[in-house]
């Protein structure tokens, strides 16, 4: 379930909203243990574009 919502956020990140929904969504979907994983993957990919919803969704 991580590496499809690694995929689908790459598919999404061209609008922000979109983004954060999937986030949001993929947050809820993938085991707790991969959840660190997944915050580190999106701020080293997307950090420089939606830091601010990164941190907002994990939070």
């Amino acid at each position: 379930m991580l590496e499809f919502s690694k995929q689908v956020l790459q598919k999404v990140s061209f609008d922000r909203r979109l983004f954060e929904k999937e986030l949001r969504k993929a947050i809820k979907w993938i085991k707790k243990e991969d959840v660190l994983v997944l915050k580190t993957w999106c701020v080293a990919t997307f950090g420089h574009q939606y830091l601010d919803v990164i941190l907002s969704a994990f939070d």
